[in-house]
């Protein structure tokens, strides 16, 4: 042990009270942490969010929303469980069926696969916010027009994708229409409905209906 001590310049003593500094440091982060505080200070001086809950905003269909989340809420439950937005389905869970797509700042995403907090500040639209009052869009008009449908649960993020293909190009052929809702599954297979749903909303939207 005196040899360690002469080579190193570290002392029993001295460990110990660094150990006991760390263990002290630690407590106070753990506490501060128990608390549900948003926001933590990391290593580096940088802002950590969580693991309390978190205040964050999101602009929906054009209304403002402030609340708090928990940093592992998906953006789909927060609009569904918190804010009421259950337009947007619940399916697979897991990124894969298309179900839950909505349309943020622009961009299809899909809100069971993005954390709410990811999204603070962020402009969505959801398949309530289509109609103007009992005048529904142009693509749901279409959908219910050629039977687009069976189940429904699929059917919000086919619009909302049908919505975004649309924005970008406003006249796509059949291959375009397929791989503008390529991300979107419909277990009911009524995927030939679907695409002459799109075709003439399309043709509906140019003609300024």
């Amino acid at each position: 042990m005196k040899d360690f001590k002469q080579k190193s310049g570290i002392s029993r003593r001295n460990f110990i009270k660094g150990f006991g500094g760390g263990i002290v440091g630690t407590a106070a982060v753990t506490s501060s942490f128990a608390k549900g505080e948003g926001k933590q200070v990391g290593p580096h001086g940088s802002m950590v969010r969580g693991p309390g809950k978190v205040k964050i905003s999101l602009q929906i269909n054009g209304n403002n929303h402030s609340l708090e989340v928990e940093p592992r809420t998906s953006l789909l439950d927060a609009m569904r469980d918190q804010l009421g937005y259950t337009g947007t389905k619940r399916v697979c869970n897991r990124g894969e069926c298309g179900a839950c797509t909505v349309i943020m700042n622009g961009k299809t995403v899909l809100s069971c696969s993005m954390f709410a907090m990811d999204a603070d500040g962020a402009k969505i639209e959801t398949i309530e916010g289509l109609a103007k009052g009992d005048e529904l869009h142009p693509i749901q008009s279409a959908f219910v027009k050629h039977d687009a449908l069976q189940c429904g649960f699929c059917t919000p993020g086919f619009i909302m994708s049908s919505v975004a293909l649309l924005r970008k190009n406003p006249a796509p052929n059949l291959d375009e229409i397929k791989q503008g809702v390529s991300g979107n599954l419909c277990r009911c297979g009524t995927y030939p409905n679907i695409f002459a749903a799109v075709d003439d909303a399309a043709k509906t939207i140019k003609r300024g209906g």
